[in-house]
């Protein structure tokens, strides 16, 4: 391809803001819920604070890293999300781990306090303050509770994102397939035009 040629239309797709992702920003709120939760519920010490914080800082870079990505390869974002939607079950089964061995209950999904949770998930300004009067005055069941329903709003949507990820990726490749067609493309195009005639002699 000649150095002044014009680059072929679509061959970058736009993408990478990853804060306006749904995902992103439930895991984001994930986060901060599970550091404050751990730092004022867990013991010193106890290894489980590293590896819950880890898995859910892990959800939230994962997403944000894969969005980043997906400017230059579908299958690299396609694994991060995978690797968030990994981290993000570990932590469930935390959370869950944290009532059973307490005996506590773990909340129906139908039950009122659930339904609560879920609807304050589609809340259009959705952010940890809108849960911040919970970690302040909830004892720590309810607050696992709390923590397992927004997990479980956070891995709906990234099995959403993985399908649409994956159906993308099958209709239009990676970057190889792209680049592949990107260069089979300008070369019809090149060779569809009429050649250009000898210069005039004198």
């Amino acid at each position: 391809m000649p150095p002044d040629a014009p680059e072929p239309e679509g061959f970058l797709p736009q993408g990478g803001n990853y804060q306006e992702l749904l995902s992103y920003r439930k895991s984001e709120i994930i986060y901060d819920f599970t550091f404050r939760f751990c730092e004022r519920f867990l013991k010193k010490g106890d290894r489980t604070i590293d590896q819950m914080v880890q898995s859910a800082r892990s959800g939230k870079q994962n997403i944000g890293e894969g969005c980043k990505a997906s400017i230059t390869s579908a299958e690299m974002e396609l694994k991060l999300v995978n690797v968030a939607r990994a981290s993000l079950e570990e932590l469930l089964l935390d959370y869950q781990d944290y009532l059973r061995v307490r005996d506590h209950a773990l909340w129906d999904k139908n039950s009122k306090e659930a339904l609560y949770v879920r609807k304050l998930g589609r809340t259009p300004d959705e952010s940890y303050e809108t849960y911040r009067q919970f970690m302040d005055t909830r004892p720590p069941e309810v607050l696992a509770n709390i923590a397992i329903c927004l997990i479980h709003q956070a891995n709906y949507l990234l099995d959403q994102q993985r399908r649409r990820l994956e159906k993308d990726f099958v209709k239009k490749g990676g970057i190889r397939e792209q680049m592949t067609k990107a260069r089979l493309d300008y070369r019809k195009k090149q060779q569809s035009q009429p050649p250009k005639p000898p210069p005039s002699k004198r």
